[in-house]
């Protein structure tokens, strides 16, 4: 079975940085898009898990407009582990972040990693 686990996540300043990362030990990875997304706190059971950022296997990356310019998403195909460096944070950025292919095609999700920002 697949494990996913992601870390690097806490209680940050506004303003602040993070770094999460995601070790995943899919054997695909390095033919897998990889992507990261979020919960927030105030979202509806059901609803999906915004997309925040995607790597493809030649490493064109994709940004939600609200993190554009405040995060970076990079990966270690070697080491089959996904970055997010993130800068800049605001409390809307507070939420559960999780790692998952792109698209997700039923990939089971790991526990995430909470980030909360306070102001």
């Amino acid at each position: 079975q697949v494990q996913v686990a992601e870390s690097g996540g806490g209680l940050v300043q506004t303003g602040g940085s993070r770094r999460l990362s995601c070790v995943t030990s899919r054997s695909t990875f390095g033919q897998d898009a990889m992507a990261w997304y979020r919960q927030a706190p105030d979202q509806a059971p059901g609803d999906q898990n915004e997309l925040v950022a995607l790597i493809t296997i030649t490493d064109h990356t994709v940004y939600a407009d609200s993190v554009k310019g405040r995060f970076t998403i990079s990966r270690d195909n070697a080491e089959k582990t996904v970055y997010l460096q993130m800068h800049n944070l605001n409390p809307e950025d507070t939420a559960v972040y999780y790692c998952n292919t792109y698209p997700i095609l039923g990939n089971p999700w790991g526990q995430g990693t909470q980030v909360t920002v306070s102001s």
